[in-house]
């Protein structure tokens, strides 16, 4: 299993594997509800829409698929990147997503009509993960070389952060397509979080976390090591977050 995630009400969970399907499970009991087919290779990733009726995910396939979670129809499915797609994001309500790829790119796209708005960011070494946050007003995000698109919605005022394989996390401005901040690490980072508008997390493969103030990433504000494990997965909770490790 690569991947999890629940419904917005608590009712689903989602799962992708290895064996190229996902299943949708009642979360109560653990019944699988439909199985989802239609990748090839490994799922890489899944997570629901904010409606909870809907289901994104990314395979080593390099396809993008949108779900239906009632009937398990393959509703849309993106076609663009060139390696397989290792995170998403979803914008606000869901009208524009995003993706992250073995290829170094991260796109957004427009699932009305299913097509890439643009590509975020080129970074020659693979994306492994991927985060989506407001900014914080202080920061300066850069500006648009030309207009957005009337397609795009929600990308205003918004940060992606990018954890690299050439140990390199990366803030870009979501609308303007600048780079904001670019702070090496000590390892491949394989993934991250916001804690708050200011507030960033980074997981290494040696092990390290790394927290970081968006507005000032010169130096870290502690790097936390509890293991030599590579960080797998990182999520805020409460006041404080929670890590998953290779161990």
């Amino acid at each position: 299993i690569t991947c999890l995630d629940i419904s917005s009400g608590g009712g689903l969970g989602v799962s992708t594997s290895t064996d190229g399907t996902m299943k949708i499970w009642q979360a109560a009991n653990g019944e699988i509800r439909r199985l989802l087919e239609g990748h090839v290779y490994d799922v890489n990733c899944c997570r629901f829409f904010p409606s909870g009726l809907v289901v994104l995910s990314g395979g080593m396939d390099a396809q993008l698929k949108i779900w239906s979670a009632e009937d398990a129809s393959c509703v849309v499915t993106f076609k663009g990147h060139k390696g397989g797609i290792l995170d998403t994001a979803i914008v606000d309500r869901g009208r524009n997503v995003l993706s992250c790829s073995r290829d170094g790119t991260a796109r957004l796209w427009d699932c009305g009509k299913s097509a890439c708005l643009g590509v975020i960011a080129d970074c020659s070494s693979p994306v492994n993960g991927i985060a989506l946050g407001t900014a914080d007003s202080s920061l300066n995000l850069g500006t648009p070389e030309k207009a957005p698109s009337e397609r795009e919605v929600g990308t205003e005022g918004k940060i992606l952060l990018l954890a690299r394989e050439d140990k390199k996390l990366q803030g870009v401005g979501l609308q303007s397509r600048q780079p904001v901040f670019l702070f090496v690490g000590s390892d491949a980072f394989n993934c991250c979080t916001f804690l708050s508008s200011t507030y960033i997390l980074a997981g290494a493969q040696d092990g390290n976390i790394y927290q970081l103030d968006v507005r000032n990433t010169n130096a870290p504000i502690q790097i936390i090591h509890r293991s030599g494990a590579p960080v797998l997965s990182l999520l805020p909770y409460r006041d404080g977050f929670i890590a998953s490790q290779g161990n």
